[in-house]
């Protein structure tokens, strides 16, 4: 059973090594467990029952350490100023074309409209939102 064991502990390393997020390390570690457990015993149910114990307790006590490593946190830059702010459309707005800029205070952004509708030249507007180069601006009514 020990080389059950370790090809099985083998398979769960190779398997966490190819995820980008700690997905089989806990069963890895269990069975570490159950091969280190088969070289005392030849009781198989003892064996799972080290393995399974292994796998709970490192989960129960790496897991939360774990999800805040590796947990994304976002990132304020001074774009996000422009949000809410109000704005005039320099070149008409279109989303099929993909065409559209406007000016916010001295700046000016490319944009798109947040409900997909054409926004005319010279129309006033506020900003909703930043997806990545471009506002998300609606026309002020």
């Amino acid at each position: 059973m020990s080389i059950f064991w370790l090809i099985l502990a083998v398979v769960m390393f190779v398997l966490e090594a190819t995820t980008a997020q700690l997905v089989s390390i806990w069963f890895a570690l269990g069975a570490v467990g159950g091969c280190i457990t088969s070289l005392f015993t030849d009781v198989l149910w003892i064996q799972i029952v080290v393995a399974v114990l292994v796998t709970l307790i490192t989960l129960l006590v790496t897991r939360p350490l774990a999800k805040r490593l590796t947990q994304v946190k976002l990132t304020h830059t001074n774009s996000d100023k422009y949000i809410g702010k109000d704005g005039v459309v320099t070149i008409a707005i279109d989303n099929v074309s993909a065409t559209g800029q406007v000016k916010v205070g001295y700046s000016v952004w490319s944009a798109k409209s947040a409900d997909g509708n054409v926004i005319e030249k010279d129309s006033k507007l506020v900003v909703k939102a930043i997806e990545g180069a471009k506002l998300v601006v609606e026309t002020v009514k």
